[in-house]
């Protein structure tokens, strides 16, 4: 093969050499082709056989490169945060992130939610560990087995995806809670109190958690616990009385701060708070032993009733009759807030009968790709929404967060010095982790 080679025609290279080179030494002084003749070929053959190539070399490769640009840049950057969107945009779009996908956008504490049955939240926790303060699975309850107290739920503890996360990042592990036991019981004797507190700061130390976030208010209510003003005060020092242990809990990772103790709470659900609803004075009263409250400002829409998830001034008024207007109210507490903003989504049926529920990412995609909307900006509410017939020719209205209306609701945020808490990150878009 080498000596097949030797036969064949110089290559191009070594041609166009040859030429240059005959063409600079007939070019001389002296020589006898030194003439504007032969300068006019020299320069023919320098941009034809050398600088054309090589700027169509270098055409190619800009023309022909893979494109990362798309990568590299942040949704700012890309112009896609704007009312006016197209279900194209998001379907090419929504996958693609900046190049850095640890660095912070919003400075104050976010709070996310992973659940058992979205294991893509698992992965989405670990991929943005760096942007995320506190992350809460949703694991465990506590309940009365007859006159006995148990906390199921260990079943569910990723001890592998913890320790992952925390080679990642600094973000806290605070597992949820939620408080099923019967209140009667567990208010009324005090054995009951310690032992569920017991049960509490043991798997915080058995588990290396960094405390809990407890859910526990919605169902008092349903138990009339929070009518009854006797009831409600041992139900607040049940609260106190659990953040104090906690906080002087330790473990291997908190030898000197304690576990943390965050509490979910639910928005009044009138423009005046009443006797059921978590108000400003509940605020005060807990603000030295929680860490911090999950505001849940989100599903206030249903099938009954459709709509937007969370119009932004309903978020607005919750926060004003929650925390007030004045630097001296309760508003100081602002920290200690994590405003809720979800990363799901709704599909009501609007006609043959009122209905529908929450969608997924995954689920929103579909419907894009299937009908092809023309999705809406509904200023007021401060969400983007589009309307579909289905197979059966049913009327529907779809509700789902967009890079717009997250991004409207970091910044209102931002404007009280609160942190957010996400429900729940598996069930969002990826590129909506380019605005935390």
């Amino acid at each position: 093969m080498a000596k097949r080679r030797d036969r064949r025609v110089p290559a191009d290279s070594d041609r166009r050499q040859n030429i240059v080179k005959t063409a600079i030494k007939n070019n001389q002084p002296g020589n006898a082709a030194s003439n504007p003749y032969i300068d006019r070929r020299f320069l023919f053959y320098f941009f034809f056989f050398i600088a054309i190539p090589i700027v169509s070399v270098a055409v190619y490769r800009i023309k022909y490169a893979p494109d990362t640009n798309n990568t590299l840049f942040s949704i700012y950057e890309r112009g896609l945060v704007r009312p006016n969107v197209n279900y194209q945009e998001i379907l090419t779009e929504n996958s693609k992130l900046s190049q850095n996908t640890s660095r912070r956008h919003y400075t104050y504490p976010i709070l996310a939610y992973i659940t058992p049955w979205n294991s893509r939240g698992y992965e989405l926790a670990k991929r943005f560990s760096s942007k995320l303060t506190h992350i809460s699975p949703v694991w465990y309850d506590l309940k009365s087995e007859g006159t006995q107290l148990v906390l199921e739920g260990r079943h569910n503890a990723d001890m592998g995806w913890i320790s992952e996360l925390r080679r990642n990042g600094h973000a806290l592990v605070l597992p949820r809670i939620v408080l099923e036991a019967f209140p009667n019981e567990l208010f009324r004797k005090k054995k009951q109190r310690d032992k569920a507190i017991d049960l509490v700061i043991t798997e915080c130390k058995e588990m290396g958690y960094d405390g809990i976030v407890l859910e526990s208010w919605s169902r008092w209510a349903a138990y009339g616990v929070l009518n009854d003003p006797d009831m409600r005060k041992t139900a607040l020092q049940f609260i106190k009385l659990l953040g104090q242990a906690l906080h002087s809990a330790s473990s291997e990772r908190n030898n000197e701060d304690g576990l943390q103790l965050v509490y979910v709470i639910g928005p009044p659900h009138s423009e005046n708070v009443q006797e059921h609803d978590f108000g400003p004075e509940d605020l005060l009263s807990l603000s030295d032993a929680v860490d911090g409250f999950s505001l849940m400002t989100y599903d206030f829409s249903s099938p009954h009733n459709p709509g937007p998830s969370a119009p932004l001034k309903w978020i607005q008024s919750t926060l004003r009759l929650l925390l007030g207007t004045t630097v001296n109210s309760a508003r100081s507490l602002s920290h200690k807030i994590f405003i809720g903003i979800n990363f799901y989504g709704n599909d009501f049926i609007l006609s043959e009968g009122l209905g529908g529920g929450a969608i997924t990412g995954r689920e929103y995609l579909s419907l894009l790709e299937k009908h092809k909307p023309v999705l809406q900006w509904e200023k007021k509410s401060g969400e983007h929404f589009f309307l579909y017939s289905d197979d059966h020719h049913i009327k529907h209205a779809v509700f789902y967060p967009s890079l717009m209306s997250i991004s409207m609701r970091l910044k209102e945020a931002h404007s009280w010095g609160a942190g957010i808490s996400i429900w729940e990150i598996g069930q969002g878009l990826d590129y909506f982790f380019d605005l935390l």
